[in-house]
């Protein structure tokens, strides 16, 4: 039985020649789990979106949406309320009330279920979702991860007969999100709810989605199960074979004549490891990464800091000590919640410690004018982008971040073009930032802050909503800004990222870091917190965190015929 039939679907924002969506013809069924992913701005969440059609954006569309049977504009709208379940990318911005309870009760409430059918509803899906030990709680108080089931548990409530999700684990943690993903199989498998989500991150999906499709340009390039897109994305040389799971690169990289069937778990990957190294002993080569000295001279520091964020509140960071070299790209890592973005808000000066000091070159950031912490030495990406939109369309966003310059207007336009070619901003300057998809607006913002040139960046989950193949691109301009002696300092969930660029990772947990080392050394160090490509090889090499590491590894081991 046919959830969703779209023919022939076309769609271009008002003003813009380039259609966002172009002849989409897709069919999906009922119970399937099937997962978007492609390039920021290929049309992910705008075909998403016309599957609401409340949420459909305004502008021109052509061809026909079909639910179940029925024109998808002919519904009304408490059939959509019920029917389909939509879960954003953004939990704060689906949450609107005060109370876990009332969040539940909230939709329920308003398409006019009589009191015991919302008890009930409400006592189930508190049970379902494990709501139960944080049930009365203010919604404030939640992690990003709570949030998150919590707006999942508030559909749920509504019985929906699918359930459609825009990249609801960007913001979550790597264990978050992973137990965010179980709920939601756990879901489609045991209420037979048709699921449709688009990530970005597709270790952890992969293996639980019935087919993978593949977006760019506004055009469906791939359809098909996991495994065979993957082949058809690597046969066709295509970047986003950049975005596929660890163990489907590690083979296709080791083995070019590899078949269709390449892994896609970690447990799938192990096997083909073990299969690979039968007849052959395992190469034995040290990490070459290492922390490199830059300078002697410290950036950042912390000393017995101590921050909470009301009087009689709980203390958020902890007797907080830790350095940053000039020169170093430090990652920080942990769970939702633990203060590592509240540790960027104190270096900026957004936020002062009760106790303790925090030095930016040995000065305080707090007795610093806005000109001498900002204008050529700090730069923040914070974790919402729209936070730095100010104007309506990105290109006046930009200009706006040389106001206070000294600079001409030509040397003025020549830096934003400059940027915005590295940015890939080009066909979006029109546009306003609002507008932008989740990746576009990541990319926009980034922009804007390197334009001011700042010798030190705090990145606030900057690789959130980018695709694999503009992570790359963002990964190398950020290693050239180190060599010319930029001092990084990310707060990332991507551990892939980080232990693949990072110099230095630093785990936080309970307000305080509880442990630092070279990315290499701490990753591998973890059974939990490390790489998809860790954990299918750490049985032979413990040492071996990044995709790159397992290749040269296998391609070093000798044949023991060669012994």
């Amino acid at each position: 039985m046919e959830t969703y039939r779209i023919k022939d679907l076309s769609f271009s924002f008002p003003e813009q020649d380039q259609r966002a969506l172009t002849h989409i013809n897709l069919t999906i069924q009922s119970g399937e789990f099937v997962t978007i992913c492609g390039k920021s701005g290929c049309g992910k969440s705008t075909l998403l979106r016309h599957l609401k059609s409340i949420l459909t954006p305004h502008g021109k569309r052509e061809g026909d949406i079909y639910f179940g049977e029925q024109p998808i504009e002919e519904m009304d709208h408490r059939a959509q309320a019920t029917q389909i379940g939509f879960v954003l990318q953004n939990p704060d911005n689906q949450i609107v009330t005060d109370k876990v309870w009332h969040e539940l009760a909230f939709g329920l409430e308003n398409i006019g279920c009589d009191q015991a059918t919302i008890r009930l509803r409400v006592a189930e899906m508190a049970s379902f979702f494990g709501i139960q030990t944080w049930y009365h709680k203010n919604v404030s108080e939640l992690s990003g991860g709570q949030k998150q089931l919590l707006n999942l548990a508030s559909i749920m409530a509504m019985h929906p007969s699918v359930l459609i999700l825009d990249e609801p684990t960007s913001q979550l943690d790597p264990i978050a999100a992973a137990d965010f993903l179980e709920t939601v199989k756990k879901i489609n498998r045991d209420l037979g709810t048709t699921v449709i989500i688009t990530e970005h991150r597709l270790e952890e999906i992969l293996s639980i989605s019935d087919r993978l499709i593949v977006m760019d340009k506004g055009e469906i390039i791939a359809d098909d199960t996991p495994v065979q897109v993957g082949a058809t994305l690597r046969s066709m040389n295509h970047p986003m074979f950049m975005a596929m799971p660890s163990p489907m690169q590690i083979v296709a990289g080791v083995d070019p004549a590899a078949d269709a069937s390449l892994p896609v778990t970690v447990k799938d990957g192990r096997q083909w490891l073990d299969g690979f190294l039968q007849d052959k002993t395992a190469s034995l080569i040290e990490n070459a990464k290492g922390s490199s000295e830059l300078s002697s001279s410290i950036a950042i520091k912390f000393k017995d800091v101590w921050f909470k964020y009301e009087k009689h509140g709980p203390d958020i960071i902890k007797d907080l000590s830790f350095e940053v070299k000039t020169g170093q790209f430090y990652c920080i890592v942990g769970g939702n919640g633990t203060g590592k973005t509240t540790t960027l808000s104190l270096i900026s000066s957004i936020l002062q410690p009760y106790r303790g000091k925090v030095l930016i070159n040995g000065k305080n950031p707090a007795k610093m004018s806005t000109s001498e912490l900002f204008m050529n030495n700090l730069g923040v990406l914070p974790q919402n982008p729209q936070t730095l939109f100010v104007k309506k369309t990105v290109e006046e966003d930009l200009y706006e971040m040389l106001t206070f310059t000294k600079l001409t207007q030509e040397e003025k336009a020549t830096k934003v073009q400059a940027i915005s070619s590295f940015a890939e901003l080009g066909p979006l300057l029109g546009m306003h930032p609002y507008d932008l998809s989740g990746g576009e607006q990541q990319r926009a913002a980034l922009a804007k802050v390197l334009l001011l040139e700042p010798k030190i960046l705090l990145l606030d989950e900057p690789t959130k909503g980018l695709d694999g193949f503009f992570k790359e691109k963002l990964a190398m301009f950020l290693k050239q800004l180190n060599v010319t002696g930029v001092t990084i300092v990310m707060v990332s969930h991507d551990i892939e990222f980080c232990a693949k660029y990072g110099e230095v990772c630093a785990m936080f947990f309970d307000g305080s870091m509880i442990t630092s080392n070279t990315a290499s050394a701490f990753f591998a160090g973890n059974s939990f917190y490390t790489t998809a490509a860790n954990r299918m090889a750490r049985h032979v090499w413990s040492e071996a965190v990044t995709i790159e590491d397992v290749i040269m590894r296998c391609r070093a081991s000798r044949s023991n015929a060669n012994v």
